[in-house]
């Protein structure tokens, strides 16, 4: 996954927009730097006491950008992940574990590129950030905005851009804060 590392600066005078997309582009990046370049063995190995693997995180970040493109467009996910059993919290490790690298980098590649373009479009929009998303509502139905979307993918991110530094690190010892740059 080296090619998603690139952290691209946003302008000087950047608005709320733009460094909202930084904000979660560069967390996408630096976990595709910590669970990228990895073989089968490596992606689905557990660090016990915990059941997670990298290509599990991969997996599960799949879904959740999934999950999320689904209040910039109103559709649900196509295949694979139109496949996902929810009430099954641990389908996704469950299904990874099968799953050859390139299936799991390619899954969580088009999932991001999905959920740039339904962003792109979304945002174009004269409500922007202000928009109510799509299919996400609280208990009385009422939709938070984009801007709380977007906040809460990246958060998701943040979570598990830990856990892949913690497991990358005993795999073979990469750290760092940030992908290095071209």
């Amino acid at each position: 996954m080296t090619d998603d590392t690139t952290i691209k600066e946003p302008s000087l005078t950047a608005g709320e927009v733009e460094m909202l997309l930084f904000a979660l582009d560069r967390s996408r990046a630096t976990f595709a730097w910590k669970t990228g370049g990895l073989d089968a063995d490596a992606l689905h190995r557990a660090h016990p006491p915990s059941a997670m693997t990298l290509g599990g995180l991969i997996k599960h970040l799949a879904l959740v950008e999934e999950r999320y493109t689904i209040d910039f467009t109103g559709q649900p996910p196509g295949p694979p992940l139109d496949v996902a059993d929810h009430d099954d919290p641990t389908w996704v490790w469950r299904t990874a574990a099968g799953d050859s690298p390139e299936t799991l980098y390619t899954l969580w590649r088009n999932a991001v590129e999905h959920s740039r373009e339904a962003m792109a479009k979304a945002l174009a929009a004269a409500d922007g950030l202000d928009q109510p998303a799509q299919f996400t509502a609280d208990d009385e139905g009422n939709p938070p905005n984009l801007r709380r979307i977007v906040v809460d993918l990246h958060d998701e991110y943040a979570r598990h851009v830990g856990h892949a530094d913690l497991l990358r690190e005993a795999i073979d010892g990469l750290v760092g804060q940030d992908p290095p740059q071209r």
